[in-house]
């Protein structure tokens, strides 16, 4: 189904856990050489150890300092994944706005920043990870819509100035991931039920869904400035 990434370097910025856990661990089952970055030493070194051969990097995408770091000196890689974010949600008027800056400064500006100086190879990607909320707004999450399609905008204008590095976003919907897990058990399932029927993909998401659209756009030599939504049909149900 995907190309042949022996030997391909690969960045997963955000590979700890979730989905870029998921995309990680299925660029190194085709054979890439993968590196994990996250804030957390201790998750991202046990995430390394769950795939097996990936390195583990200690990387803050909110800290200019720790980007500048990281990418100083950095050999190009083939593929770069951007996944990380922690994104305080809530209604406009009742979200503080220390929170809707931290959200920003997370998930847009954090890729903003890894994106400005990662070096990548001619002919390789960067694929940033959004959300479908940039084309379904919810009341209770407006400002996630706003960093969703400022992303998605940030990957197109970047598609042209990169170029030929090929720059794309994907757009996940719901997706049962560890960030649901300050649910407790019952009330996460019965979301998850809830939300699924509604879909008319019948379901949620997993992580895996997410990753194989990941892998599509780095191995799609002629996919670039692209949106791909993996929302079980969420925008349109």
């Amino acid at each position: 189904m995907f190309p042949d990434f022996k030997d391909a370097r690969v960045l997963v910025v955000g590979g700890s856990s979730g989905i870029g856990l998921a995309a990680a661990g299925a660029f190194a089952a085709h054979g890439a050489r993968v590196t994990v970055a996250s804030r957390s030493q201790e998750k991202v070194e046990a995430a390394a150890r769950g795939i097996g051969g990936a390195v583990a990097a200690v990387l803050d995408i909110t800290d200019d300092a720790s980007v500048e770091r990281f990418m100083q000196g950095a050999e190009p890689w083939d593929h770069v994944v951007i996944s990380a974010a922690q994104t305080p949600t809530g209604a406009v008027r009742q979200l503080p706005l220390a929170d809707a800056y931290a959200a920003m400064n997370s998930k847009f500006w954090g890729a903003y920043r890894v994106a400005r100086l990662v070096p990548v190879k001619p002919g390789g990607s960067l694929t940033l990870v959004s959300g479908f909320l940039a084309v379904r707004p919810s009341k209770t999450s407006v400002l996630q819509g706003a960093i969703n399609a400022a992303l998605e905008a940030l990957g197109r204008g970047l598609a042209v100035e990169l170029s030929p590095v090929r720059v794309n976003t994907v757009s996940p919907g719901l997706i049962a991931t560890p960030l649901w897990n300050k649910l407790d058990a019952a009330t996460r399932e019965a979301m998850y039920k809830n939300v699924g029927e509604r879909l008319p993909a019948q379901r949620v998401g997993q992580p895996e869904d997410v990753a194989n659209a990941i892998l599509y756009l780095a191995g799609t030599g002629f996919a670039t400035g692209s949106t791909v939504l993996v929302d079980g049909g969420g925008a349109i149900g």
